[in-house]
Formats: C-alpha cells, structure tokens, sequence
C-alpha cells in the first residue's frame, strides 16, 4: 500500500512548495533568469541523485537513450513554471490559481486518455468533469 501512497504524498508536497515558490519569486525579477537558478539546481540535484540510485554509474550511456519525450517534458517544465509565475504575477490568489489549472488539467486529461491511450470514461467520470468545469466557473465569479 505505501508504494501506492508514497507518491501522491511527494507530489502534494513539492507541488505546495512549488506553489509557495512560484509565488514568491520577486516581481522585479526577470521570470526566465529566476528560471535559469531554478533549473542549475535542478540539473544538479538530478546528476547526483543519478548516481545515487542508478546502479550503472555511467551518465552519458544513459543520455543516450533518451526520447523525444525528455526534450518535450524540458520544454513543458519550463513552460509549465513560466506559467505558474504569470499567474501568480497577473495576481491569481494561490487559494484558486492551482486549484483552476488543476482541475482543467484534469478535465483535458481524461480527454486525451480516451482519445490517445484508450482509456474509458465512466458516467461517473463523465459527471464529475462537468461537476469541475462548472466549479471553475463559480471559483472565478
């Protein structure tokens, strides 16, 4: 059960201080130099947590089986954390910003599972799309 668990709880909280983060970092700053310290850290903390968990120590055999998935989850990360500083810029609350993009998120991606992966949408599921997307609307009214 916990390697069930252990996730959810790892992303509910990097995602609070993400959160926390995207808010916090100064307006006068430009987003994509703040971007630039954000990623050489992770860069960092990436190699070393490679070398950490990877039993062949060898990092440039690894890079080479990358995908075009690495390249576009890059450009997604980058895109998704510009986003989130806009939000919070544009002066979204962090109470609502999260929880809007979170559950449009959501409703797009059970979309895209029944349309690319085959997945099945139940009546149930069906519902509560519509359920969160007229929630949004009354988030923001």
């Amino acid at each position: 059960m916990w390697y069930l668990v252990w996730p959810i709880l790892l992303v509910v909280c990097a995602n609070t201080f993400y959160n926390i983060c995207a808010k916090s970092t100064p307006e006068g700053i430009n987003a994509f130099a703040s971007l630039s310290i954000t990623y050489v850290i992770a860069a960092g903390l990436s190699i070393m947590m490679f070398f950490v968990t990877s039993n062949n120590k060898n990092l440039i055999a690894e890079i080479t089986n990358i995908n075009w998935a690495s390249v576009v989850l890059g450009i997604s990360v980058v895109s998704l954390e510009f986003g989130y500083i806009s939000i919070y810029r544009a002066g979204w609350q962090i109470s609502i910003a999260s929880l809007v993009a979170n559950i449009a998120l959501a409703c797009v991606l059970l979309v895209l599972g029944l349309l690319l992966y085959k997945e099945t949408i139940s009546l149930r599921q069906f519902v509560g799309m519509i359920v969160c997307v007229i929630g949004i609307f009354l988030i923001r009214m």
